[in-house]
């Protein structure tokens, strides 16, 4: 279970004097923490992986963000936490795993045109949630379709 890991892991963190890896799963338990008050929901291995994808996704926004204002130390600093945060993410699809399961969902559905798209990714997001970037896929479906 991903929850008894993340507590094995800040334990072996604190042990080995880890600064950076035991600041990230602090942040994690505490996002889901909060994600377990604020909506009421009960801590298992799905709310753990949606709450790693949304602490990725924060990290690469601020690895544009320190690109544009040129923070190379910042970038370092960021990309270690992202590569910290992915050990708690199940095995992650290949591209050409996820094109075969938009091609397959395509013609599951029907879709034939832009306006069919949200029923794709509808149909398709709970299959690759945590386990693909999901705005990569929404333009892999974007251009299947056009």
């Amino acid at each position: 279970m991903l929850v008894e890991k993340l507590k094995n892991d800040m334990i072996e963190a604190m042990r080995l004097h880890q600064k950076l890896r035991l600041t990230v799963i602090r942040m994690v338990k505490a996002a889901l923490d909060k994600e377990r008050i604020d909506n009421k929901k009960e801590i298992n291995d799905d709310l753990v992986i949606e709450v790693v994808g949304k602490q990725i996704k924060l990290r690469k926004d601020s690895i544009e963000e320190f690109k544009k204002a040129n923070r190379q130390d910042l970038v370092d600093q960021t990309e270690e936490e992202l590569e910290i945060l992915k050990a708690y993410l199940p095995k992650q699809l290949t591209d050409e795993e996820v094109e075969q399961i938009i091609d397959e969902t395509i013609k599951k559905i029907g879709a034939s045109s832009m306006k069919d798209m949200g029923k794709v990714m509808k149909e398709i997001t709970p299959q690759v949630r945590g386990k693909y970037d999901l705005g990569i896929l929404s333009n892999l479906i974007k251009q299947k379709l056009s």
